[in-house]
């Protein structure tokens, strides 16, 4: 038996193992672009978008008699079983290409046409029974194909972001009512500032990230314009009449999503507005989570020699030497996620800024940029959540001796004394070591029932906005 099939391009003939589901095009993405090591596989996403629009493409194309109903239906089998999550592996290409996505276009177009053609009852490479390019491809081009396929796999993340930032704003919106009644000091620029509690620090983190997850949604809509049915740079070259609004329809019913042609098809050909906007939204999360977590290691530091007002779940020991160190592993990894986002998005606004004329090569980089962006916020989420948030615990104690010790105590006492008379006891609390309430005492500047009334944690924290 034959080990071998012999594939012939343009450029010359290549053997391919006789049993691969790629073809000639696909080995040579495969031999010229041994970049990153991460093939298309990696993002499942991609892969099941490229298959959606070829199975809708195949659905109009039979509708309007652009290819064979035989033909048609054992591509859109083929695509379905992709879509269903099988022959993922002979996705192989690397996501850093040349081709402006024409490598992944053709690594779809063929493992679809040998998939149809074993379902035709024909050996991979036959392709005088059904063709990569003029049957699968029809009506079709990279220009097209892939920038909607991104677009599509992008979508696909935007609920699963949004369910983990909802998970992660609840196990915020938690923590801050346990500890609602937990008066602490409150910093600016790391220095002692004013009381508040550590109920409304926490209420401010839930906040925080609620308000990125209508924006993402918001966003992701700019993502459903697509360029779809218009072939190379826009020009609706090869396209046949009805072909376009049966497609888009057909993806639209696929997908789950409401998609739309684009109003000018060759400005949508070259333009990836909607990438940078959408990578921006992203970098703006990143650059919000990563301040929390920097929040929540300084407030659990110490945990006797820092600040020490909340504890983090211990989830593995800190140091190979340090006997009992443990470390703030969750943030920190977190904070690696968001800077990573963060250098994603120059990337994706430099590439995006790179395209020439009427098409942007550099699209790949921005799909691989992405699409980590997505995949490493989701999965980092989700961990802060379940392995750090929803396990935090405050000491109560420590953030009593703190805030008693503190000198922000003398804000409470301006609206009664005045700035400068408040401001003397804070510079005489500074100078002795004395706390203010002492201070405040000794001086006899308030009666001490008065001084305890207004020192206490239950009238500073009602100076509070209700939540």
């Amino acid at each position: 038996m034959l080990s071998k099939r012999t594939e012939s391009d343009t450029i010359g003939a290549l053997d391919l193992p006789v049993e691969a589901l790629h073809g000639i095009q696909t080995e040579r993405a495969l031999q010229n672009f041994p970049i990153t090591g991460v093939p298309l596989s990696h993002f499942s996403s991609i892969v099941v978008a490229l298959a959606m629009v070829k199975q809708a493409a195949a659905q109009a194309n039979s509708e309007i008699g652009g290819i064979e109903p035989q033909k048609a239906d054992a591509i859109i089998s083929a695509c379905q079983e992709i879509i269903d999550g099988k022959h993922h592996e002979h996705f192989g290409v690397d996501m850093i290409q040349g081709g402006a996505g024409t490598s992944s276009n053709m690594n779809a177009n063929e493992v679809i046409a040998n998939l149809a053609l074993q379902k035709l009852g024909h050996v991979p490479g036959s392709y005088k029974h059904l063709h990569p390019n003029d049957d699968v491809n029809h009506g079709q081009s990279t220009n097209d194909v892939y920038p909607t396929a991104v677009r599509l796999a992008v979508l696909f993340h935007v609920e699963p972001l949004c369910a983990a930032l909802k998970g992660l704003q609840s196990a915020f919106e938690d923590r801050a009512e346990a500890f609602a009644v937990i008066a602490k000091v409150g910093r600016t620029q790391l220095q002692d500032a004013v009381p508040m509690s550590l109920g409304a620090e926490f209420r401010s983190f839930a906040v925080t990230v609620g308000e990125d997850i209508d924006r993402i949604r918001e966003i992701g809509r700019l993502l459903t314009e697509i360029n779809l049915g218009g072939t190379a740079i826009g020009t609706r070259i090869n396209v046949e009449t009805g072909y376009d609004a049966l497609a888009i329809a057909y993806l639209a019913e696929i997908s789950g999503f409401e998609f739309k042609q684009a109003s000018d098809l060759i400005e949508a050909s070259s333009d990836l507005g909607g990438f940078v906007t959408f990578s921006g939204i992203l970098k703006r999360l990143a650059v919000k989570l990563s301040k929390i977590c920097n929040d929540l290691r300084l407030l659990s530091s110490g945990p006797r020699t820092g600040l020490g007002e909340i504890m983090l779940p211990a989830v593995q020991a800190g140091s190979s030497i340090m006997p009992g160190k443990v470390n703030p592993v969750i943030p920190e990894a977190l904070n690696q996620i968001c800077y990573q986002v963060i250098g994603n998005d120059l990337v994706v606004t430099m590439a995006s800024e790179a395209g020439q004329l009427q098409l942007n090569a550099m699209e790949p980089i921005v799909t691989y940029n992405l699409l980590k962006s997505l995949k490493i916020l989701i999965n980092g989420t989700n961990v802060l959540t379940e392995k750090c948030v929803v396990g935090i615990q405050a000491d109560a104690d420590r953030c009593a001796a703190l805030l008693d010790n503190s000198l922000v105590l003398a804000t409470a006492l301006a609206p009664q004394l005045g700035y400068d008379a408040a401001a003397r006891i804070a510079k005489q609390a500074l100078a002795s070591g004395k706390s203010i309430r002492t201070i405040a005492l000794e001086t006899g500047v308030i009666p001490e029932g008065e001084l305890d009334s207004i020192l206490s944690p239950t009238a500073m924290l009602n100076q509070e906005p209700s939540p």
